[in-house]
């Protein structure tokens, strides 16, 4: 169920051998992402469970199941933002309802970042899959 973004992210990690190179992609897709507003930065879009400070703002459009998921994230770590990259090429276009059905943990696995991430950062990574999939899952009862 992974949107072409993802897929395309998963095929550049496939070409690439080593994990430092892997790393230093995952940085660069997180220098890419445009900042998140100011204004945007409040206890309501922050996530908890992260060891970085992490914020993310969902972009629903529609009612219902078949409301169209987006967000916008950032975090003050340059590896987390890289995250919250490839979690927006995960879900973003998706329905709300598709959003809940995503396996993030296989198709996270994929690109093996259990291996290599520190446990803190795998515990902020599954934190802002859940604040995801709960944004998701508040709009389909909508």
């Amino acid at each position: 169920m992974a949107t072409e973004e993802f897929e395309e992210i998963a095929e550049t990690f496939d070409f690439l051998d080593d994990w430092e190179d892997r790393y230093r992609h995952v940085i660069e897709l997180g220098k890419a992402m445009p900042p998140l507003d100011e204004a945007l930065r409040v206890p309501a879009t922050k996530v908890q469970g992260c060891a970085s400070q992490v914020w993310i703002a969902p972009l629903i459009e529609g009612d219902g199941p078949r409301a169209v998921f987006s967000f916008q994230g950032d975090s003050d770590a340059m590896i987390v933002r890289g995250l919250i990259a490839i979690l927006h090429a995960l879900y973003s276009g998706l329905t709300v309802a598709e959003v809940v059905k995503v396996d993030a943990g296989g198709e996270l696995a994929r690109l093996g970042l259990n291996e290599h991430l520190s446990s803190q950062r795998s515990n902020g990574l599954r934190a802002m899959v859940e604040r995801i999939r709960d944004l998701a899952s508040r709009a389909v009862a909508a």
